[in-house]
């Protein structure tokens, strides 16, 4: 670790710390923060919240420098793409100093006649906290409804509203963001949580009549509910599914009122979805097919299922979309780490399957908001570490591609000057990880340089590169950005996923180290500043890295971090923690009792020189409850304290009051939360006196 700059000490002789301060010595572990009811616990926060101020006052002229800058590399008024629905195109705008977009739609071909849909930002006029779950246009267009959350905790309200101008009503009240209307242009269906938060059932509601009726219960507690519709807007699809196993239900779309029918009767492991053309279901499932097959049904017999992409070992396919022509496959590479998509034309004389070009590799590639289900030319999404996001038209007749839109950039750094490198770290165990980096092009050749480390590896979620215009500040003043693709995640498809959980879940840690290792080993990063990013489950990959070799990075941050893993997944009142098992483990048997207890951050602290770190936390987070970071940082300092004073290095929480697990809602409040985590970093890389001029 790299000392940094010189910050005044916190506290004087006369003053103790948030931590000092509130300590119960019958309560060595801090437990007592869980009790949200407690004054103290909101006055424990607040005066973190205070500490925190008066220890990066001195970073407060480079926030607003990071701030300001970031204002200035981009387009603040945004005008969203259009699209066509049967009798009007939607699209939304955000005004240059708002926080939220409005939506209109104008009348197909006559764009003059232009209408407000939903004026978001007007709602959240009023509010500290405004998301909105999602948005449902009725078939003939007529009404349009909406779920919105305004405290943060994930329980969202449902609206509805007569088009072009009828005034809002409120419907219901704690349910879940997903919705989705029937053909028949008065049913509306939607989710509704159990005692834990758990989306366990599925509800239809009669807008005209306002009666609501339950379709569908899940009362396995390792399974959620949530509800869409094909393309062809001929069926809903009820899907209950946990971790690694799921089961779908049909309802015919014009007829809301039919019991949903079962697809196939779910079987421990076994994960399948389904899209539908007429006269036939396409089922992307992993029976007997580790990286998934897709296969065909008869559309009056769903449950009998017959080849028609057979299983690749060399690729993971991610999902399909289906058209009146045929079937969009997204798939990934397992060698490249790259996503593809391929066309498969089924009305051509001899059915063909073909990969649309990529515009540069790595990147992300992914089809983008092609509602019509007759429509011959896609709109494609791309972005990388060096490309900021644009839209194709793709023609699949003619293979034409017309840009649509792009992100524009201003300011001292195009995205020309950039590069992107991926090098091949090597584990523990031999498995080769890849580790993207992307830097300003005139300082790969000047030796290593300060570099920030990006994780994740949770859920098969995967990493594809994204353009970030914030990120600009970091490399404008010579840091490198490098993501760790680890196992757990799904850079490399399901195989990669399933080494990197449950009794694997070590890979993912000693991943991220070996990413950093590597970073030095190939003279890109300098190995005395290197700091460390991990957000949710990637705080959890990152403070796990910290224990196992906590001298690898001079500083990391962990924003809304899940580190009591332990004691969370032997909280079956929590929300997520039942539907975790099949990721993390089921405490209850002993053997992933200790495997948990043998990597939880919190459950693997001991006084030594952790790096610098900078914790961060939502008051009303449902997912990664506020009182994980405070435990870490409350137990940390203490750890800390231990020391010889050479040996201790700041650790910081700041919780946000009025957020929930994705931080603030509005923008400007978001990228100032930004600018702040990147005034740490920089200060924590010894960048911070040269950054701010």
């Amino acid at each position: 670790m790299k000392a940094q700059p010189h910050i005044p000490a916190l506290h004087d002789a006369t003053q103790l710390s948030p931590v000092a301060r509130f300590q119960r010595k019958e309560d060595p572990d801090w437990h007592w923060l869980e009790n949200r009811d407690d004054p103290e616990v909101v006055a424990f926060l607040e005066q973190a919240n205070q500490e925190f101020s008066q220890w990066s006052a001195p970073l407060a002229p480079l926030v607003e420098a990071l701030y300001s800058g970031h204002l200035a590399r981009r387009e603040l008024a945004v005008e969203g793409l259009g699209t066509p629905l049967d009798h009007y195109t939607y699209w939304s705008e955000t005004a240059r100093d708002a926080d939220y977009p409005v939506w209109w739609r104008h009348p197909n071909q006559v764009p003059s006649r232009r209408e407000c849909v939903l004026d978001l930002q007007a709602r959240a006029s009023e509010q500290t906290f405004m998301e909105l779950g999602d948005i449902a246009i009725a078939p003939d267009e007529h009404w349009l409804a909406w779920t919105e959350d305004t405290s943060g905790d994930e329980y969202f309200t449902l609206f509805h509203r007569a088009l072009p101008d009828g005034t809002p009503r409120r419907l219901l009240t704690d349910i879940g963001p997903e919705l989705c209307c029937a053909e028949d242009n008065r049913t509306l269906f939607f989710t509704r949580y159990d005692d834990t938060q758990r989306p366990d059932s599925v509800w239809r509601l009669d807008i005209e009549s306002g009666e609501t009726t339950c379709v569908f219960r899940e009362t396995d507690p390792e399974f959620w509910v949530g509800v869409g519709k094909t393309r062809s807007r001929e069926w809903l699809v009820l899907e209950t599914a946990s971790k690694d196993t799921s089961e779908c239900h049909l309802v015919p779309a014009a007829h809301p009122h039919v019991p949903p029918r079962c697809v196939r009767e779910r079987i421990k492991g076994i994960e399948y979805a389904l899209e539908h053309r007429p006269g036939h279901f396409y089922i992307l499932h992993n029976q007997d097919a580790p990286h998934f097959r897709l296969d065909v049904a008869d559309e009056t017999a769903p449950d009998t299922w017959h080849p028609l992409v057979a299983h690749d070992a060399q690729l993971t396919l991610e999902s399909i979309d289906a058209f009146a022509w045929g079937l969009v496959i997204t798939e990934r590479d397992h060698r490249e780490a790259q996503v593809h998509l391929s066309v498969l034309d089924l009305d051509a004389p001899v059915p063909t399957r073909r990969r649309l070009p990529l515009p540069e590799a790595p990147c992300s590639l992914m089809l983008g908001d092609t509602p019509d289900f007759h429509t011959r030319r896609l709109q494609l999404h791309e972005e990388s570490f060096t490309l900021p996001s644009r839209w194709i038209e793709h023609d699949l007749d003619s293979d034409a591609r017309r840009l649509l839109k792009v992100q524009p950039v201003y300011g001292d750094l195009p995205p020309e000057r950039l590069v992107c490198r991926r090098v091949w770290a090597e584990a523990h165990d031999g498995e080769r990880i890849p580790v993207s980096v992307v830097a300003r092009d005139d300082l790969w050749e000047q030796g290593p340089m300060p570099t920030l480390l990006y994780g994740y590896g949770a859920y098969g979620e995967v990493l594809d590169p994204w353009f970030s215009v914030a990120r600009l500040e970091l490399l404008s003043r010579g840091v490198a950005f490098a993501v760790a693709h680890v196992r757990g995640g799904g850079d490399r498809g399901e195989p990669w996923y399933l080494a990197g959980k449950l009794e694997h879940k070590e890979n993912s840690f000693r991943d991220f180290l070996a990413a950093r290792h590597a970073l030095v080993e190939h003279g890109i990063a300098d190995g005395e500043r290197i700091a460390a990013y991990g957000a949710s489950a990637g705080g959890l990959l990152v403070s796990a890295s910290l224990n196992l070799d906590p001298t690898a990075f001079c500083a990391a941050v962990l924003d809304v971090p899940f580190v009591d893993v332990l004691r969370t997944m032997e909280n079956p009142d929590l929300p997520l923690t039942t539907a975790e098992y099949s990721e993390w483990g089921n405490p209850s048997e002993p053997e992933a009792h200790r495997r948990i207890r043998d990597y939880s951050p919190l459950d693997n602290l001991v006084a030594r020189p952790y790096p610098t770190l900078f914790l961060q936390g939502s008051w009303h987070d449902s997912r990664v409850p506020y009182w994980e970071p405070a435990k870490l940082y409350a137990r940390l300092t203490e750890l800390v304290a231990q020391l010889p004073a050479a040996e201790r290095h700041p650790i910081m929480l700041r919780t946000d009051m009025a957020a929930g697990h994705g931080g603030a809602s509005g923008r400007f409040k978001a990228w100032h939360d930004n600018a702040r985590q990147d005034a740490f970093i920089l200060w924590a890389l010894g960048l911070a006196e040269t950054a701010a001029t």
